[in-house]
């Protein structure tokens, strides 16, 4: 058996080694192979070609050049030369500032990120029978949720006789849709679930719209332009981390 083959039985178990014996094996083919393919481009001397088709700093087209003579260039403009299109033949390089090119980049990326809305169903359980301070606390969560732009999934929880009595449940669902309606809709009409009636709202605003109202809200708030709204606190408090969160990579 040739060496490469008895290499090959190691590394699928055909050959009897402990785990361990086959896991250091098989790091060591895979530190053999090059290890993690990185997904930055080539740039400057660890581009491996022997010509390029070069692109200028404002985007001209500078033709095929040899790699030295784009090197040369790039140095002469204090550029780097970065390998845009690998695949292509010959590849694609740019002169830009690759630095500047890496941190607009991330920018862009958190901005995209800061601005992405994630729609989340929020739930709120209640009782048949519930006490109607109770109630107005409820409708409260669920008129906060609708204006973060979230769905919100209700629940009617009925226990033992109750369960002979779903009008009572439905006609509460149909009171707080009534009393919500300037804020969401009835996304899923009321059913029966079990012992359970569940109803689902959803916002008239998207969540974009929502998040970019409550981040001038939270501006104007600490302007003094407006007073603080009592309805939105977590919603404050999660930007306001999410800002703290974003601080060190600005000042990274």
């Amino acid at each position: 058996m040739t060496r490469m083959g008895r290499f090959s039985r190691l590394l699928t178990g055909r050959t009897k080694f402990s785990d361990v014996t086959r896991l250091s094996i098989q790091s060591v083919a895979w530190c053999y192979r090059g290890g993690p393919i990185s997904a930055e481009p080539r740039i400057n001397d660890r581009i491996r070609v022997p010509e390029v088709r070069l692109v200028g700093p404002s985007g001209e087209q500078v033709g095929i050049v040899p790699l030295a003579k784009a090197l040369e260039l790039a140095q002469e403009y204090d550029l780097d030369l970065v390998e845009v299109a690998a695949t292509a033949r010959p590849p694609v390089c740019k002169l830009m500032d690759y630095g500047k090119f890496k941190y607009e980049s991330a920018m862009k990326a958190r901005e995209a990120r800061k601005n992405q809305a994630h729609t989340v169903i929020k739930e709120m359980k209640l009782r048949p029978k519930i006490d109607p301070h109770d109630y107005d606390t409820k409708k409260g969560h669920v008129v906060r949720f609708l204006k973060q732009g979230d769905k919100v999934k209700i629940t009617i929880m009925f226990r033992g006789r109750e369960q002979s009595r779903p009008e009572l449940g439905f006609r509460l669902l149909q009171r707080l849709a009534d009393d919500v309606q300037d804020l969401g809709f009835v996304e899923s009409s009321p059913k029966q679930d079990g012992r359970n009636m569940i109803m689902v709202l959803g916002p008239h605003k998207k969540k974009t719209e929502a998040m970019a109202e409550a981040r001038e809200a939270q501006a104007a708030r600490k302007a003094g332009r407006l007073p603080k709204d009592p309805d939105e606190p977590e919603q404050e408090q999660e930007l306001e981390l999410e800002h703290e969160q974003d601080a060190p990579a600005d000042a990274s």
